[in-house]
């Protein structure tokens, strides 16, 4: 058995660990099925409660390790053991793995998490009283390797498809509802046609109480029907809801760099258009989608009446199929281009809200009000149309079915005249034929909204298909605790929709625990470097290797744990200071004295000691309610606040004034003296830090050298720039 990676934090961190024993009973029972795996891989971008895996959370988790996972609710001496190892859930809120039961012996043989990877033999009946009655079976996917040929798997897998297949037996029974409900719509136009043929002309009040009764039965079970239809196709939906929302949130967590959209309002509108998605299906009326295949019972039956009455049935469905589809193509352009709309005039709002104050300074309120109205105006007419076209079909639909019955009736009347036909079976014809027109009127009135989810789920589907940083099936390189050699091996990088190379050809060497400042022109590269070490891009061309190892290996939330990074531009989130300080962590991972460490690293310690809230201090959207400098400084205490190894600090003074840079530079140099630093900046006060200077343009390695003689070679100008 391969050790698995403790929970605990990594070497030189001062967090303080949280025991996750669902966690490390999936980590042994991967362990059992020689699956390599980490906390880290496990649980990255999955939502925790208090810092820990819940039961429903669970099976995603198991997914990531190449398992299968499903909750069960089972007596424990009924659980199957050809399934074994079991993760048993405990009362109250723990967690041990079961390996096999001896029921003569009235033993059990267990793994506690406390105990590490040691099983232990304990009494069945200790174990049931504490066994809280539901289980976890965990078994491993078979994998595929390259000798497998592909198949098209795709329509399998699609993210959407796969997900509404999972509720198949609840859809079923909607079905399954569907067709006794269409059964029972028989019976109202046959109990009127016996009681105007049979009961009133010879007064048979005994068999018209045998049918009203019969017909009573018949509602009442069509009422149940109905309820229960409609409550399994919300119950579908709302399952389908949150297992669909939860996997694109998780995708666009997970999307890398490169792949990150253009306009955040534009992807934002992609998004809420799952809105409409749900609502389709979620809706009702869907089942009228169902209910179609029995529009050809109900002429059956008609022309069993009377073969004459069905002729305007079958002319109506037709007209109302020939409209519906005529009009297809104008209700998806249409659907599209309100989409897109739509989608350009919330880029904007977004853009404009973001950035309220340089609109504001700018003078900018007229342009943006202008680019507003056009497309709102815009939208407005395309809107309406939709809503013409769409209104048409179902105006179209009902005319179409009123025009079915009164057609039914005058042939009807004839058909009585010449003795062919009996009021009954007339007035039962007539309520048979609006019974066969529902449906297909219905299936015609869903067109529109069809148009509108099928564009929906067209962009989404551009969105779960960009490139993520943990594809599924990678396995990662598990290294708790790195040294922090960085190498470039004649690396290239080209932005996405870039012409020109961000890098190009660099080859550098920096050693574990080496200061080095990076120096150059605006946008020559310099925290492309870091964006590099972070894993946020990948290289075109060459390799990052962090100790040897080449980063596109490391896990990226592992890897991210061990980097302290201050950017360039410093984004806070809505909260207070202690949760932007802790954002990567969660406040159960991070103990108090590290915080009050970073605090003090960072010259935040006279805001919080000066503050009545301290810690607690809201920091408003975006970090409105602090200044600059204030906002900067707590980039510095998230960096600092996990203990990194590797710290990449991008103009970290920017903002800060000469008194607080120099308190944070007599900080910073007893902080990092065993770390490994990389400082981007333009001042020459922060130089002192570092014992090497590298000089970047236009993406090339100008000069590499001791900060002393760089500094010379700059003020002579004896470093020419790129070519």
């Amino acid at each position: 058995m391969t050790q698995r990676e403790p929970l605990e934090s990594s070497e030189g961190s001062s967090r303080s660990a949280v025991q996750d024993e669902l966690l490390e009973c999936l980590q042994t029972v991967a362990t059992c099925h020689d699956r390599s795996t980490t906390a880290e891989s496990l649980t990255a971008g999955l939502p925790l409660e208090q810092g820990r895996l819940t039961p429903g959370v669970f099976p995603r988790a198991a997914s990531r390790a190449g398992l299968s996972a499903r909750l069960v609710k089972s007596r424990l001496v009924q659980l199957n053991p050809a399934l074994f190892p079991v993760v048993l859930l405990l009362e109250p809120g723990r967690a041990c793995v079961l390996l096999g039961l001896d029921l003569k012996a009235r033993q059990a043989r267990v793994i506690f998490p406390e105990l590490g990877d040691a099983a232990s033999d304990v009494a069945l009946d200790g174990l049931e009283a504490s066994y809280s009655g539901q289980a976890i079976y965990v078994r491993p996917r078979f994998h595929f390797d390259a000798r497998g040929p592909e198949v098209n798997r795709q329509h399998s897998r699609h993210w959407f498809w796969g997900v509404i297949r999972e509720n198949r037996k609840l859809y079923r029974d909607v079905i399954a509802g569907s067709v006794m409900i269409n059964l029972f719509a028989v019976a109202m136009p046959l109990f009127v046609l016996n009681v105007y043929d049979r009961v009133v002309p010879n007064h048979a009040t005994e068999t018209l109480w045998v049918l009203a009764v019969g017909i009573f039965v018949v509602l009442c079970f069509d009422l149940v029907l109905r309820l229960m239809r409609n409550a399994f196709v919300d119950l579908a939906a709302s399952r389908a809801d949150v297992k669909l929302s939860s996997s694109i949130m998780a995708r666009v967590l997970g999307l890398r760099m490169e792949a990150r959209p253009a306009s955040t309002g534009s992807f934002a509108a992609t998004l809420q258009s799952f809105e409409s998605v749900r609502a389709f299906i979620g809706s009702a009326t869907v089942v009228a989608l169902v209910d179609l295949p029995f529009v050809l019972m109900f002429a059956a039956i008609i022309a069993l009446i009377g073969p004459p009455l069905v002729i305007p049935v079958l002319v109506g469905i037709a007209f109302v199929l020939l409209y519906a589809m005529a009009a297809q193509g104008k209700l998806h352009e249409l659907s599209e281009t309100t989409w897109r709309v739509s989608a350009q005039r919330n880029a904007t709002l977004v853009e404009s809200v973001s950035q309220l104050e340089t609109v504001k300074t700018l003078r900018a309120e007229s342009r943006i009000q202008n680019t507003w109205e056009k497309a709102s105006a815009y939208l407005s007419r395309t809107a309406a149309q939709l809503r013409l076209v769409s209104s048409s079909v179902s105006s179209v639909a009902l005319w179409a079915q009123h025009s079915v019955a009164v057609c039914v009736i005058i042939i009807g009347v004839y058909q009585i005249i010449e003795g062919n036909l009996t009021q009954g079976g007339l007035i039962a014809a007539y309520l048979l034929s609006s019974r066969a027109m529902a449906p297909v009127s219905q299936a015609a009135a869903l067109l529109a909204q069809y148009h509108q989810s099928s564009t929906a789920l067209q962009s989404l589907n551009g969105v779960m298909e960009r490139p993520v940083e943990r594809p599924e099936g990678k396995a990662f390189v598990s290294r708790p605790v790195i040294r922090g050699e960085i190498r470039f091996d004649k690396v290239s990088l080209r932005y996405p929709e870039q012409e020109n190379e961000a890098l190009r050809d660099v080859s550098l060497t920096i050693q574990a625990g080496e200061k080095v400042a990076l120096l150059g022109r605006i946008g020559c590269g310099k925290t492309t470097l870091n964006k590099l070490v972070l894993g946020l891009y990948e290289p075109t061309a060459g390799a990052v290797m962090i100790d040897g190892v080449d980063l596109r290996q490391f896990d990226p939330i592992q890897l991210r744990r061990q980097i302290g990074y201050v950017p360039q531009d410093v984004s806070l989130f809505y909260g207070t200071l202690r949760e932007n300080i802790v954002a990567g962590g969660g406040s159960e991972g991070v103990d108090d004295e590290a915080l009050l460490r970073a605090i003090k690293l960072s010259g935040l310690e006279s805001l919080v000691n000066g503050h009545p809230q301290g810690v607690d201090l809201p920091v408003g959207e975006r970090g409105q309610a602090l200044s600059g400098g204030q906002r900067q400084s707590v980039a510095v205490a998230r960096a600092l606040v996990n203990d990194p190894q590797i710290l990449l600090l991008d103009e970290p003074t920017s903002s800060m004034d000469h008194t607080s840079e120099e308190a944070f530079k007599t900080h910073l140099k007893s902080y990092a003296q065993s770390k490994t630093m990389i400082v981007v900046t333009h001042r020459t006060s922060l130089l002192s830090l570092v014992d090497r200077i590298i000089v970047i343009d236009a993406g090339r390695i100008m000069a590499d050298g001791p900060r002393d003689k760089v500094v010379e070679a700059l003020r002579k100008g004896q470093i020419g720039r790129a070519r």
